[in-house]
This record gives structure tokens, sequence and C-alpha cells, in this order.
């Protein structure tokens, strides 16, 4: 029978080449949640990936271009699903803050990495992904939402007392800063009961009476 063609070293069969390229993007996340961007090597994300460094560079060319994929496949369409339920209730406030309650809760679910990705790369001082939320990201949820409150309070339906764009800095930190340290209340509390059913439920329940107007 007749030889097969041999490849190109380091080129994957084509069946292969849309699977492989998913395990080197969720390697590349795994190292860049544990190590940070900066700290990560392309050789430790080859070894985390199972792979030579090579192909590693045949997929994607260097750690830079890894890294926009990252953004591009990965931290975007997190940011799109955010937004889809942030919209899915029009313009009704209570009904926008529940909705980016249960987008956070869904995007999370579908993206387990990006609470940790966020405190190391965003928050932290010199991380590497600050500059694609205020690019990006900002736009798209923040900026839209303070807008929003900012449109309910001159109309009357939500306190007058509170600051529109600090209303969204207290939804992102009762939302992703319980998920980001989640494996140490739990240990602390006890509390493996605490799913995120009962996180919504809470952060729901704790913002209801604040965005009333006082009696």
């Amino acid at each position: 029978m007749p030889r097969k063609p041999a490849r190109r070293p380091g080129r994957p069969a084509a069946a292969a080449a849309p699977d492989l390229r998913e395990r080197l993007l969720d390697a590349a996340i795994a190292c860049f949640c544990r190590e940070g961007i900066a700290g990560t090597s392309v050789r430790a994300i080859a070894r985390e990936a199972g792979v030579t460094p090579a192909l590693l560079h045949y997929y994607f060319g260097d750690k830079a271009q890894l890294q926009q994929a990252v953004v591009t496949d990965r931290i975007l369409p997190a940011v799109a699903l955010l937004r889809e339920h942030l919209l899915a209730n029009g313009d009704d406030i209570a009904g926008m803050v529940a909705g980016f309650v249960s987008g956070v809760g869904a995007a999370v679910a579908r993206h387990p990495w990006l609470p940790a990705l966020w405190v190391r790369e965003v928050l932290c001082e010199g991380g590497a992904l600050r500059e694609v939320v205020l690019q990006h990201v900002g736009p798209q949820v923040p900026a839209l939402m303070a807008a929003r409150f900012a449109q309910a309070q001159r109309s009357g339906e939500i306190n007058p007392d509170l600051d529109p764009r600090l209303l969204v800095v207290s939804l992102v930190g009762l939302t992703f800063f319980p998920l980001a340290s989640a494996p140490i209340w739990r240990r602390l509390f006890g509390a493996d009961d605490l799913d995120f059913a009962a996180l919504r439920k809470h952060t729901l329940a704790l913002l209801d009476r604040g965005l009333e107007l006082p009696a």
C-alpha cells in the first residue's frame, strides 16, 4: 500500500486541530491563573498541555498572540454572555440587576477560571488585562449599567443618595469577589452548602431595600 505523506514537524493532523487548539487555550488560562500572565512562559503552557513549545508556536506564533487569543476566544465571549443576561429585561432596573447577577453566574459556570483571572490580571497593579477591561469590557457592561442607573435616578426610580457608578462597583463586589474568594470563605465558615443560587438570592435580597426610595 502507498505510504501516507509525512506531516510537517509539530503540525497536528487536521482532525485533531480544533480540539488541540482549545486544549492549548485551556492550558494557557490554567497557567495564567496560577502564575500570572507575566510569570508564565510558552514552555510552561506547552508542558501544561502536554505538547512541545514548537507546536504551541505553530498555533499561536508567540506568547503575545496566544494572550490575544485568550482574550478574543474566551474572555470577550464570557462578557458577551453577561451582557445578554443584562439586556434581557429591557429598562427595568430591578430586572437589570437580577440579570447582571444571573449573568455573572452563567459566565462563571461556563468559565470557572474567570474570577481568579480577573483578580490577578485586572485588579492587581500591572495586570496584563487591565487595558482590555477598560477598552473593551467597560463600554459593554459597566458604562451601560451606570447610564441606566443614572437615568432611573433622574426618573425618581431609585434612591437619590446612591452614586450610579459606585452602584456598578458594588454589584461587581457582591458577585465577582465572593466567587473569586469562595475557596477561602467556604473553608472559613464550613460553607460548602452555599452555591451560586444561594449567593444570587443573598445578593438580590441585600440590594432590594437599598434600591428603594426612602419612605
